[in-house]
């Protein structure tokens, strides 16, 4: 039956591949059909297969069985798709015709709209044009009645201006200013609507004549004041004569500006002429030590025009305090002047005298006057002084700020222009102040040394720390009260060569307080007279020299020549505490006072001050004391070492306590370390970096002592270990040794420790183990020190008693064992200078030193 069905569908195979080729549609079409009409059925698709659908429907023979249902089924369905199409193509018979009539209609529709909006048009302008028939005879009547209002008031203008002209001329022959003031206020303002019209003769004549009117006016008011103050300096003035005046200050009001600064410059320099009279340059009391009565002249000058003439003059021309402006023009220049010519005279205390009354005036004048005749002539002149500070609470640092400072300076008002109007005058001389201010530092620098001489460390109770020497303090404040002094006098250059004495005085109180009183380091000379004079040189000379761990110092080379070291006394570490203290205090109070200064002086210059050199001196001074608690505590405890290398170690039997040197060496730590760390209680952080240092210096000290004992038995390395251990845990306790508190160490401490011990404690546990077979020997200290060096592994050896033909054997062998380098890291290795060619580098640097010192 399957070959059948095959045949008949063979058959039917060329009809339905014609169909297929005409239903073949384009891409784009296919893929708008799926997104309109989605369908799942494989009969939809376009690459639809009829074998593979039928090979689906009967997948086996068993299948074959329900044929007859799947073709009925397929002949039911293909009945209803002809029954959907016929229905489709019998409703669209109609659509066109339908679709033209449509048409028609809407074509109909739009003509009738069109035709009806063109009647709307046509009746629209047919109205604005009878609106403008009636209209037109009112639009008329309009322009005529403004042309005729305009007309009017022009002419009743010029009727006005004519009058007003007329009557100026007859008011001013009869000196009426009173009524000249109304009348010509209102001729100004009446020419104003004529200035349209000036190509008008007439009224071009007629604004000629007001401005010629305006300038006999200014000329006789001018003339006016002259004759009335002509006469024994107005003394002579009656009540008329003063009400006339008045008058005509109004006038003037009106007329020109020009005028009124002509008459104010005159009637000034009218009142002070008895001034310049009476204070000339050849005068006795033109000198700075009679400046008060100067001002003591324009106070009563001032209330006696207030008495006689401060009703003649309107109350905004502020006369009085242009009298007070010129008259701070005046003194300053003949101050200047006066100066200049007798520059020898001049000295400290006079000037301040003088600069004190000038400020106390200018602040007079400020609660006086508002400074309006400043903005009036765009004279506003910037202040000299702008430095106000409320008081400050006392403090040991006089530098200090807080929040409420800041907020002060920000909301700060405007400055007075009549700040600085005087005083400006003493700001080229103020170099007597800042040679004056050097010696009182010079003085008071020599007054420190002497009472450090007498007194020496002062001593705190408590557990606040160390002390700080006293003279620090009171440098600084006598510093804060120079700076706000200076302040007050200029924010100029003299605020710079005041910083320029600061730093001078800032090196000098480190050089003879500080450095100069650094204890001995050995029994020959003290530290500070074998250190180089030149601050600068001493500080290249520090860093250079210096070097991490225990290296190479000055205090070394200044041992030298005498090994035989004293140790500190207790009041000695006290002093280099103190020492220290004091110079962590300079160094954070100059960084505050550098930034005051800058605050004070002018912004063009604040790049001018700079006391960085300075804040290094004090780093300087800061690790030189921790160089010498280092070295002082490293010195007693180096005795107890070269005592441990000189032990016979092979001799050792059995293994005990702790050696008597490790004894000796915790002994030396517990007396001095607590004594540090007290009297550096207060400046945590160097008590910090002293261990530290000291860590670095003494651990590798110990190594190379470690070296030096030889040879060891077995036995001997045991006690040694043991010693190691004992070490190693004092070393670890250091920073907390013999305190109530027990503190954790800082880790980067407890590191430089541990790894350094752990070295000592690898070597002593190589040399104990056995060097048979050699193999073993060499794999165990490669493995346990991880040192590629073969000069450290010839001293085990030598620790190990070998002979040297078995050294000479082990060191072939660790050779041979150790990894081979790169190239470059070869190279590296080989332009290394030995450890002999660095020490006789050393030496000769020691020697140079030592010539330069």
């Amino acid at each position: 039956v399957r070959f059948a069905i095959m045949a008949s569908l063979e058959d039917d195979d060329v009809a339905e591949d014609q169909l297929a080729q005409l239903l073949v549609f384009p891409p784009e079409v296919q893929q708008a059909i799926d997104q309109v009409l989605p369908s799942n059925d494989p009969l939809d698709r376009p690459d639809f297969n009829p074998v593979e659908y039928i090979n689906t429907l009967f997948p086996t023979e068993q299948s074959l069985a329900n044929i007859d249902e799947v073709v009925n089924r397929i002949r039911l369905k293909i009945r209803r798709l002809d029954d959907d199409i016929r229905g489709v193509v019998r409703g669209q018979t109609n659509v066109s015709q339908d679709g033209q009539a449509a048409l028609e209609e809407a074509q109909k529709a739009i003509q009738q709209l069109f035709q009806r909006i063109k009647d709307i048009k046509d009746k629209a302008e047919k109205s604005e044009e009878m609106v403008k028939e009636i209209t037109r005879d009112i639009k008329q009547l309009d322009h005529a009645k403004r042309h005729l209002t305009s007309s009017i008031t022009t002419l009743n203008h010029l009727h006005m201006l004519v009058g007003g002209v007329d009557a100026l001329h007859a008011l001013i022959r009869r000196r009426q200013y009173g009524e000249v003031a109304n009348l010509l206020q209102g001729v100004v303002n009446v020419m104003e609507h004529f200035q349209k019209y000036m190509s008008i003769p007439q009224i071009s004549q007629l604004a000629d004549q007001v401005k010629q009117i305006q300038t006999e006016l200014g000329q006789q008011i001018l003339a006016d004041f002259e004759e009335a103050f002509s006469a024994q300096g107005g003394k002579g003035l009656g009540p008329s004569n003063t009400a006339q005046l008045a008058e005509a200050c109004l006038v003037v009001n009106v007329l020109d500006p020009k005028v009124k600064r002509d008459l104010m410059k005159w009637f000034v320099k009218l009142q002070l002429q008895e001034y310049t009279a009476l204070f000339h340059e050849g005068q006795d009391v033109a000198w700075l030590d009679k400046i008060d009565r100067r001002y003591a002249w324009l106070k009563r000058a001032l209330v006696e025009f207030e008495e006689k003439f401060g009703n003649m003059f309107p109350p905004e021309w502020a006369v009085s305090e242009r009298i007070a402006v010129e008259f701070c023009h005046i003194t300053r220049k003949e101050m200047s002047r006066i100066m200049s010519n007798r520059k020898s005279e001049i000295e400290v205390k006079l000037l301040l005298f003088a600069i004190q009354r000038t400020t106390n005036f200018e602040q007079l004048l400020v609660k006086r006057f508002t400074g309006i005749t400043f903005e009036e002539e765009g004279q506003a002149q910037k202040s000299t002084n702008p430095f106000e500070e409320p008081p400050q609470p006392e403090s040991t640092n006089p530098f200090e700020t807080d929040d409420s400072d800041v907020q002060l300076a920000q909301t700060k008002p405007k400055q007075s222009p009549f700040i600085g109007i005087i005083s400006q005058c003493f700001e080229p001389h103020l170099h007597v102040y800042i040679l004056s201010q050097d010696k009182n530092l010079a003085e008071l620098i020599e007054r420190f040394v002497q009472d450090f001489k007498e007194h020496g460390v002062p001593h705190v109770e408590g557990e606040d720390g160390g002390a700080v020497l006293p003279s620090c303090a009171d440098l600084f404040v006598f510093y804060k009260k120079c700076m706000v002094q200076c302040s007050q006098l200029s924010a100029g250059a003299p605020m710079v060569d005041l910083a320029g004495v600061f730093r001078k005085y800032l090196r000098d109180y480190a050089s003879r307080l500080l450095i100069g009183n650094l204890p001995k380091v050995n029994k020959g000379p003290p530290a500070h007279e074998s250190m180089p004079k030149d601050m600068h040189f001493y500080r290249m000379l520090s860093q250079s020299v210096t070097t991490s761990g225990g290296g190479l110092t000055i205090s070394s080379l200044l041992k030298e020549g005498n090994q035989e070291l004293s140790k500190f006394s207790p009041e000695e570490q006290r002093l280099v505490c103190s020492i220290l203290c004091t110079a962590e205090y300079c160094l954070e109070t100059s960084q505050q006072l550098e930034d005051k200064l800058k605050e004070k002086v002018e912004p063009s210059m604040s790049d001018q001050i700079d006391l960085s050199q300075e804040m290094d001196l004090f780093h300087t001074v800061i690790s030189s004391c921790i160089q010498l608690l280092v070295q002082d505590l490293e010195g007693a405890c180096e005795p107890s070492l070269a005592t441990m290398a000189r032990v016979n170690w092979q001799a050792v039997e059995t293994v005990g306590d702790s050696s008597n040197y490790v004894t000796a060496i915790t002994m030396h730590i517990k007396t001095a370390v607590p004594l540090i760390r007290d009297n550096l209680a207060s400046t945590r952080k160097y008590f910090t970096q002293f261990c530290t240092k000291f860590a670095n210096s003494f651990v590798p000290k110990f190594v190379t002592y470690l070296y030096k004992c030889k040879p060891i038995s077995t036995v001997g390395a045991e006690q040694l270990l043991l010693d190691t251990h004992s070490l190693k845990t004092v070393l670890l306790d250091l920073p907390s040794i013999g305190s109530q508190v027990n503190r954790k160490p800082p880790t980067s401490y407890t590191k430089i420790v541990v790894k350094g011990m752990t070295k000592g404690e690898m070597i002593l546990k190589v040399v104990m183990s056995p060097h048979d077979p050699p193999a073993g020997f060499v794999d165990n200290y490669i493995k346990l020190l991880a040192d590629s060096d073969t000069g450290n592994f010839q001293k085990v050896l030598d620790m190990k008693g070998l002979k040297r033909s078995e050294q000479s054997t082990m060191l072939e062998l660790f050779r041979t064992r150790l990894p081979a380098p790169p190239s470059g890291e070869a190279q590296a290795a080989n332009a290394t200078p030995s450890p002999e060619q660095d020490s006789s580098r050393i030496r000769k640097l020691e020697k140079l030193i030592k010539k330069r010192l």
